[in-house]
């Protein structure tokens, strides 16, 4: 179920991203798929932490796969799939390694790559596919703001799932304890 979920973030981020208008809050822009891609790390900690971390890059390969199909399908022009692909890619890798090499609990780990592997595909994702360097859908002047909404939306996301996942460890191991 895990893999399913992080799968199906994935094609539901590209979905929404795609139909619906970005959230305008205040000077920051928000694709609205962004409340997924928050999600999306935390879904990739758990399959890593069920399957390790050499299984996890095959998943993150099949949905890097799935990702640029739904993107290219929803009318995305080739930049900005390819923006899509390695902010995936960069995003993704960082979190699986920042994950895997944290001795702490699981919790702060999802936290911690959650912000990195947020603030990567942001930056990317935002310079690359919609900058003027990229596909020239926003000017200079809206980068910052595009970059630091996102941020701030996928921190705040990351932030509610480990809090839900330390509870939900937490009463795991106090029923472990107890067993």
């Amino acid at each position: 179920m895990r893999i399913l979920f992080y799968l199906l973030s994935i094609v539901i981020a590209n979905v929404v991203t795609a139909k619906f208008a970005p959230l305008n809050l205040g000077i920051f822009i928000v694709p609205m798929g962004t409340l997924l891609i928050g999600a999306t790390f935390i879904l990739r900690d758990l399959v890593q932490n069920k399957y390790g971390r050499k299984k996890t890059y095959l998943f993150i390969f099949s949905a890097l796969i799935l990702s640029a199909l739904v993107s290219f399908m929803l009318g995305d022009t080739l930049l900005v799939v390819a923006a899509s692909a390695i902010s995936f890619v960069v995003s993704e890798t960082a979190d699986t390694e920042i994950y895997s090499r944290l001795k702490l609990p699981m919790a702060w780990r999802v936290f911690y790559s959650g912000i990195v592997g947020g603030l990567l595909d942001s930056v990317i994702f935002v310079v690359i596919g919609l900058s003027p360097l990229g596909a020239n859908i926003l000017p200079w002047e809206a980068i910052p703001a595009a970059i630091t909404g996102q941020v701030i939306v996928k921190t705040i996301i990351q932030l509610l799932g480990a809090l839900v996942l330390k509870q939900v460890f937490s009463n795991e191991e106090k029923r472990s304890t107890f067993a």
